[in-house]
């Protein structure tokens, strides 16, 4: 989510909300809330079935992560995309003369999504956050969302809502039922949820680092980023979240590059542990210690990489459930993190020549968010919260087990978790919990009830984005054109269930299959 105005928003919001006039909402059919990538199709999907839409959020910037620095698409098995996904990657590669595309630079997915609203005409209202206050951001009648309402005092009224944020805020300021955190592997008969000391493997330290202030001394405190306590038993539950960090879209062309920044508020300790790492005989290469991936037009899309990297581990477990000035500080906390590791990579004395040396021939690229210091505006949310519908995506239907005759779009990655915390072993080495990458199966398909919520608690809103899933599940789900798959899908069930005029859980589900047939969507 972009933040930037938000101390203006929270300075002047007491004052600004009571004096601003307001006119009479105007009703539509559709009202998206959340430009992300799935935000965008959703919207257009709506438009080309002849329905009134609004695409509403408080991004200035369109497609969410895929115009934020995920140029390297994850997805598994492209042939598991179809649809307005599909024509994305083909219109992206139009751009570079290629039939498609996988890999982009940001600016060119962020024009690929403004050119696909240019085609499809419909209102979008920027900057624009959902009053998030219990009782006065969302307005009910009869188990049905009829308005939402934002900080700007300005209300949205339809028949049918979206929510396509990566935070889920629709949903719960709707009283929809959600989790955070990791499920124990007993809830759902799972074997890679919940606390993973035996899936350590990935990203890890190589060997003994010591994680005290003072080397050996256990009394004088650890490390910053090092947890106190044990790490929980392994497979049970917590509401620890995978990390976060930025995709950055980095460059060693001369002429486009912009030298690492020293952010304001640095701290050399914070990569204390880095540096102890390194002197423990870790790469001492750059790919070591951030993905060098590479985009077109030498850019690059870079990305966790090794046992101390981009992903600020366990700073981010108050953001899901926290209010706006909560995110802005863990946001502001990941970007000065982040921008300090690589400064740190490029101009600690104390590191290497060489990785300093190899570090330095990366910078930012000059001519990419160019609004925001060539830092990415969207901050990697890789998990919040998570919508309990009338089904639950699990392990099962990652692996195959569990086979849904409700298709609404296809999962092809694997099951993918970061690590969500540093801990201190019972010999007093550091080591990192949370990473599971488990691959080897087949696409699968993701089930309708899946983006829909319990009957009982709403009829009008679908979920493509924080859809019904355990943590481990998930995992594989949350992949950008997966999120664009589901958001077609979830207009299209929309736009049925205004024709039917039935809940979305009522709707005909051979009707919505034969439409989403009709639109080239993949269901199995």
């Amino acid at each position: 989510m972009r933040l930037f105005l938000l101390s203006f928003i929270f300075t002047f919001s007491h004052c600004f909300l009571t004096t601003k006039a307001t006119e009479p909402a105007t009703e539509y059919d559709i009202v998206v809330y959340g430009p992300t990538s799935a935000g965008v199709m959703a919207a257009v999907q709506a438009k080309r079935m002849g329905k009134s839409v609004i695409l509403v959020g408080p991004d200035k910037h369109l497609g969410g992560l895929s115009s934020g620095g995920l140029g390297a698409t994850d997805i598994g098995n492209k042939m598991a995309i179809g649809g307005l996904a599909r024509e994305f990657y083909q219109r992206v590669g139009k751009h570079y003369g290629q039939d498609e595309s996988w890999t982009f630079e940001p600016h060119v997915a962020e024009q690929t999504f403004e050119d696909f609203i240019a085609d499809n005409p419909f209102e979008v209202h920027r900057d624009e956050w959902l009053d998030r206050t219990p009782g006065q951001g969302v307005t009910r009648e009869e188990g049905r969302i009829t308005s939402i309402k934002m900080l700007s005092g300005n209300s949205y009224r339809a028949k049918m809502f979206i929510d396509a944020t990566y935070e889920g805020d629709l949903l719960a300021a709707a009283n929809v039922t959600y989790t955070t955190g990791r499920e124990p592997n007993s809830k759902y008969n799972e074997t890679l949820n919940g606390v993973q000391i035996a899936q350590d493997k990935f990203h890890q330290f190589d060997g003994p680092v010591d994680p005290y202030l003072e080397p050996a001394d256990p009394t004088s405190g650890l490390l910053p980023g090092v947890h106190p306590g044990s790490p929980g038993e392994q497979g049970s539950g917590d509401d620890r979240i995978q990390a976060y960090c930025f995709r950055m879209c980095l460059t060693d062309v001369e002429a486009n590059r912009v030298p690492f920044p020293k952010p304001a508020g640095y701290d050399p300790m914070r990569y204390e542990l880095l540096l102890r790492t390194i002197q423990a005989g870790a790469n001492k290469h750059p790919q070591g210690y951030f993905t060098t991936t590479r985009m077109p037009n030498g850019k690059t899309d870079s990305n966790n990489c090794g046992p101390f990297s981009t992903d600020n581990i366990g700073m981010n477990y108050d953001y899901p459930e926290g209010d706006y000035a909560t995110r802005q500080r863990i946001f502001d906390d990941h970007k000065t993190y982040q921008q300090g590791l690589m400064w740190f990579l490029a101009n600690d004395p104390r590191v290497p020549e060489e990785l300093r040396h190899s570090t330095s021939k990366w910078g930012l690229a000059k001519d990419e968010f160019v609004d925001s210091s060539n830092w990415p505006h969207q901050l990697y949310v890789r998990e919040a919260r998570r919508m309990i519908g009338p089904y639950v995506m699990t392990q099962a239907n990652c692996q195959g087990k569990t086979v849904t005759d409700k298709s609404v779009g296809m999962g092809a990655y694997g099951m993918d978790s970061h690590h969500v915390q540093r801990y201190v072993t019972d010999e007093g080495n550091v080591r990192n919990e949370g990473d599971v990458q488990v691959h080897g199966f087949e696409p699968y398909p993701v089930d309708y009830g899946s983006i829909v919520p319990k009957k009982p608690e709403c009829t009008n809103l679908l979920v493509p984005v924080c859809l019904s899933a355990s943590h481990i599940a998930y995992g594989s789900i949350r992949m950008e054109p997966v999120f664009m798959v589901l958001g077609q899908s979830a207009a299209t069930a929309a736009a049925h269930a205004i024709d039917e005029s039935a809940p979305v859980q009522e709707i005909d589900y051979a009707k919505l299959r034969a439409r989403l047939l009709e639109d080239k969507q993949v269901l199995e």
